[in-house]
């Protein structure tokens, strides 16, 4: 287990947003999984899951798959394709992201979300390198 993976998660679970979510989140060389309870805070008002908690799930496992393999700097989100293919109205669910495509300034991941083992959305973005340096001041610890 690589120590830039370990303070990757660290990272991860100090940011304020997550507090929402109280997520879980595994990283390893080019691949991340988070996982969450549903709870109705995420819901619409037709009872099922919103489409921005389906989006975080999608981007945060791509762009921190894509974060494993940078050592040094912070990686932003330059785009984000996700398709919903079923509803989510309860239990648990995981995303799973892996990095499929890596040049010099750009890198490319994709993910697939479950809620169980069913699969209920897929998403791809494109990741670029920032001038930010990862530091202790981002969670980076």
């Amino acid at each position: 287990m690589s120590e830039h993976h370990r303070k990757l998660e660290r990272m991860y679970l100090s940011a304020p947003v997550n507090r929402i979510y109280s997520p879980t989140i595994e990283i390893s060389e080019g691949r991340a999984d988070v996982g969450f309870e549903v709870g109705e805070q995420f819901f619409h008002a037709a009872g099922a899951v919103h489409g921005a908690i389906y989006f975080k799930a999608l981007d945060d496992s791509a762009f921190f798959a894509a974060s494993s393999v940078v050592p040094d700097r912070f990686v932003v989100t330059v785009s984000f394709n996700l398709y919903f293919t079923r509803p989510v109205t309860g239990g648990r669910m995981h995303a799973e992201g892996r990095v499929v495509s890596r040049s010099k300034n750009l890198l490319v991941a994709e993910s697939v979300l479950f809620n169980g083992d069913k699969e209920v959305a897929r998403g791809s973005g494109s990741f670029v390198p920032s001038k930010i340096e990862l530091s202790e001041e981002l969670g980076y610890r």
